[in-house]
């Protein structure tokens, strides 16, 4: 009787050390597969490390696979930390996110002013009048007009 438990704690041992190493190759993939991406978007990968934060089934041409999350930081301009994330399914990235990066717009001094030299033709009365009547745009108009929300009956929330 010894013997079989013995083989099954043998067995069970193995096993974990198994799933070790499989998630231990798994996270250096994902490692490498995030420093290659931060080096495509212009991007500093904080700590060179990744770290598991999630794991779901997928289903992929009619068959469940394990599908992990890796979280990790990067850096937009030196001086910040934001998080990023990437799903690996098996050793092929599925999904990327990282953080947007906003532009400021120019400064209104160093941009050049246009001088248009050409008059510009008047808009005809027809279009403006009707405009303003009907309460809608002139066709080929940029303009939205803002209507108050319509609300269903009793369905408020105040």
């Amino acid at each position: 009787m010894g013997n079989v438990n013995d083989l099954l704690v043998l067995l069970a041992l193995i096993a974990v050390i198994g799933l070790w190493l499989k998630s231990s190759v798994a996270r250096e993939r994902a490692a490498t597969e995030a420093r290659l991406q931060c080096e495509r978007y212009g991007l500093q990968l904080l700590d060179e490390t990744v770290g598991l934060r999630a794991l779901r089934l997928r289903r992929v041409d009619g068959r469940r696979r394990l599908e992990r999350c890796y979280g990790f930081e990067v850096s937009i301009d030196g001086a910040d930390r934001e998080q990023g994330s990437l799903w690996m399914l098996g050793n092929t990235m599925s999904e990327l996110r990282l953080p947007t990066v906003v532009l400021t717009p120019p400064e209104p001094a160093a941009t050049a002013k246009i001088v248009d030299l050409e008059p510009r033709p008047a808009l005809p009365r027809s279009s403006e009048s009707t405009a303003d009547r009907s309460g809608e745009p002139a066709p080929g108009s940029n303009v939205v007009p803002l209507r108050p929300p319509r609300h269903s009956g009793g369905d408020r929330l105040h």
